[in-house]
């Protein structure tokens, strides 16, 4: 298991799709369990699967396809990572934020991430999106954060500051575009665990006092990754089910794909009023 990647090993990945693909993507967008068909949306799509890129991670969840598909979206040049992976899966933090540091080396400049959620604000219900403006990384102050090891400065400071992880602008953009698309879209706190058990009644109490509005295993250390480099970031979650704070209901990951059905159309319509206003 790979600890730390150099410039050098980053370089060589982005330098083997550069090769491969002619699109030069500006954006980037990362799509949660049961959002993969968001690439369906994508206009001259060209389908990069991981497996072909050597020194790529492989997902190996359900709902993640594990592609990146290059092409255009609302006149925008895009790439789409169809699938990520995870801590959960046995890969390192360094492998699970990889993908990102190889897109910034290719020119994204802007990170649209997406995940599947579980609520923990009780008045959220599946279906819904949120839209994340802030978050909290659990499993980064115990000590597993994707920037531990050397550090590039080529990417960003040894101390960034998190202060604005999730761009403010951008984040406006997605409260004017949801409006425009009569799509509900609440905002809360998303917090990360480790995975890949779901969360206790107990785990969710917690989560809830100090703070959470939805809870998943993905998505911070990409976001810590990607404002290190410099990059603006928008994250949108969509909550699969609803917060189970009496143990009253089972989760399930086939409830999870379920809720990306409905999900789906309304992520892609607030995201390409989103890109249209960029």
């Amino acid at each position: 298991m790979t600890e730390f990647y150099t410039l050098e090993q980053i370089d060589q990945i982005a330098e083997f799709i550069r090769s491969r693909v002619k699109v030069k993507p500006g954006l980037a967008m990362i799509l949660g369990s049961g959002l993969g068909t968001l690439v369906d949306s994508v206009e001259e799509g060209y389908n990069l699967p991981y497996q072909q890129i050597p020194g790529f991670p492989q997902t190996t969840v359900e709902g993640h396809h594990g592609n990146l598909i290059f092409g255009y979206l609302e006149g925008q040049a895009v790439v789409m990572m169809q699938g990520r992976v995870h801590y959960y899966e046995g890969y390192s933090m360094a492998q699970v934020t990889l993908p990102v540091r190889v897109m910034k080396r290719l020119g994204v400049e802007i990170l649209l991430v997406t995940n599947a959620a579980g609520a923990v604000n009780p008045k959220f219900q599946p279906g819904d999106l949120m839209l994340i403006t802030d978050h909290i990384n659990l499993i980064g102050m115990a000590g597993l954060s994707p920037l531990r090891g050397p550090n590039i400065p080529e990417f960003g400071p040894r101390f960034p500051d998190m202060s604005r992880a999730y761009d403010p602008h951008l984040a406006d953009l997605a409260r004017r575009a949801a409006q425009a698309r009569q799509v509900i879209l609440q905002e809360g706190i998303y917090a990360c665990l480790a995975g890949p058990s779901f969360e206790t009644p107990a785990d969710l109490r917690f989560l809830k006092m100090i703070g959470v509005d939805a809870v998943g295993m993905s998505t911070v250390p990409e976001v810590t990754v990607a404002h290190h480099a410099g990059m603006r970031v928008l994250g949108i979650s969509g909550i699969s089910n609803k917060a189970n704070l009496d143990g009253s209901t089972i989760t399930t990951h086939k409830e999870v794909l379920e809720a990306g059905k409905v999900i789906v159309p309304k992520m892609a319509s607030v995201i390409r009023e989103v890109l249209s206003l960029l």
